[in-house]
């Protein structure tokens, strides 16, 4: 009944995004506009608050709790469960948006900086930190430690709603279905977002590469094509295949961050790290709150209450993925692992990209900055234009992007298939062929209804409502940490009064 529900309204999205797609992108306007005037400030105090509850949690005493019994053990060493949160943190959007998003803030400045001055390229640096760092991982965490704390430590099924129904109020755990299915509907969306993203950079880089033009029509192809090779992949099960998708993904990756490093302005962007990084860290409170009430700006809303909301639609997907390679790890490792090291990852992929695009921009004047405002998706290709061997960097970019687009399809198809069918680890195929086409025919219906705004459109509309489900995965999970923490001082304690015992006996 959950999987019939929560797929007939995302069909009916769909349908609406194909038919009408003009009325769809008109109405989806009308609402975030709604949405983030009078919802923005919900959005941010939501994410700082996963950020300091994070934190505060690791160093608790809590933080010596283990994910599952006091015997168990990590199931991967420290260098494969790294690997694999990296693997986690790397994706379609920071490809997207490792060259686009500095410079489009250098072009289009945060309110209150002249866009074209140094103080521009700064901000864009620090804001793409902010963006990508310890903010979107704290949410990743936080939910991940929820599900694993309630899967390994009280049996349960690794569920929303498994979590929510530990809390006492009788109305919260009557709505335990909706919970599970907001979570689908949230992860939907969040997916297809990624994929419109995905399909928007491939057609940029076969351009590139090929000539291939830049239009709807191919766009859509790419969607279509790309989904029957990962629901194929999703319903015959070739998980060997797709893990060395995932490892070939990575290593090329890498390459290509060492290439853009050694090739491009290599002290600059040295430079740009450590500069960045400390103007990261003294202004985070202040980007953490900030919004414009006094200025007509929608600069917050369309880059950080995007970003927010998309972190929050991904957290049941990458929760799950995480919480399922974390049994064994204390609390306060699994913090500082899944929060500390991704987000590393990301400042120094956007120090290479952004703080190489942003040189280029200034000193050797390369339209990078002209290139995002008319086409973001261009931004990365235009880079490589300027750069040795950029053709070369241009068809690995767009591979990178082509096996991220798979990998990161058949991973939702099946945990999307997993949260519609009572946790259930081996969803029948039928179900995953049915998530599959309506995950692919989200992004298509988006991108008709408006391209790139379209998908954050929509992706900030359907993370609104499991936001306050992760307030309420926080309360549960604070209560469980608590008992479970009184229970096992009561068992030391009569430990100890047993051990007495024997001695004066």
């Amino acid at each position: 009944m959950q999987m019939l529900l929560s797929a007939g309204f995302i069909l009916l999205v769909v349908l609406w995004g194909i038919l009408a797609p003009r009325n769809m992108a008109a109405v989806f306007d009308e609402l975030l506009s709604a949405l983030t005037r009078n919802f923005g400030w919900l959005y941010l105090w939501v994410v700082l608050g996963l950020v300091v509850f994070a934190a505060f949690v690791a160093f608790s005493r809590y933080g010596n709790m283990k994910l599952g019994g006091e015997d168990d053990e990590p199931e991967f060493g420290v260098g494969s469960w790294f690997a694999m949160l990296f693997a986690a943190s790397m994706g379609i959007g920071l490809v997207f948006w490792g060259v686009a998003e500095p410079v489009s803030h250098y072009g289009t400045a945060p309110p209150g900086i002249a866009p074209h001055t140094p103080e521009a390229a700064n901000a864009a640096m620090r804001y793409v930190f902010f963006h990508w760092g310890v903010h979107p991982w704290a949410v990743y965490s936080v939910v991940a430690l929820a599900i694993a704390f309630f899967q390994y430590r009280r049996a349960g099924t690794p569920l929303i709603s498994t979590v929510t129904s530990a809390l006492p109020w009788r109305p919260v755990r009557s709505m335990a279905g909706l919970f599970n299915g907001l979570a689908v509907v949230a992860t939907a969306f969040g997916v297809a977002a990624s994929l419109g993203v995905g399909a928007l950079q491939i057609n940029s880089g076969l351009h590139a590469v090929f000539g291939v033009d830049v239009n709807t029509t191919t766009q859509v192809t790419i969607i279509i094509v790309t989904a029957l090779v990962f629901i194929t992949s999703a319903v015959t099960g070739v998980e060997k295949g797709i893990k060395y998708l995932s490892n070939f993904n990575m290593a090329v990756a890498a390459l290509l961050a060492l290439a853009v490093f050694l090739l491009g302005p290599t002290v600059a962007i040295i430079d740009t790290f450590t500069n960045t990084l400390g103007s990261y860290l003294s202004e985070i409170v202040r980007m953490s709150l900030r919004a414009t009430p006094f200025r007509e700006s929608t600069w917050v809303g369309n880059w950080t209450i995007f970003y927010w909301a998309w972190w929050i639609s991904w957290s049941p997907f990458v929760g799950l993925f995480i919480a399922r390679v974390s049994r064994g790890r204390t609390i306060r490792e699994f913090i500082l692992g899944t929060v500390l090291a991704p987000s590393l990852a990301a400042f120094l992929w956007f120090s290479v990209f952004g703080g190489g695009a942003l040189y280029m921009q200034i000193w050797q004047h390369v339209p990078l900055a002209e290139a995002a405002k008319a086409d973001v998706a261009t931004a990365l290709f235009t880079m490589f234009d300027a750069m040795p061997f950029g053709y070369v960097m241009s068809v690995a970019a767009t591979l990178l992007v082509l096996v991220f687009f798979v990998t990161s399809g058949d991973s939702a198809v099946l945990v999307l298939g997993m949260m519609s069918t009572g946790g259930n680890p081996h969803p029948p195929n039928r179900v995953k062929i049915v998530w599959g086409s309506l995950v692919a025919g989200i992004a298509v219906s988006l991108l008709l209804a408006g391209g790139l705004k379209g998908v954050q459109t929509a992706t900030i509309l359907f993370a609104l409502p499991f936001a306050l489900v992760i307030v309420l995965m926080v309360i549960s999970l604070w209560r469980a940490m608590r008992e479970d923490w009184i229970e096992e001082v009561r068992r030391e304690r009569e430990m100890r009064r047993r051990l007495r015992e024997m001695v004066t006996k």
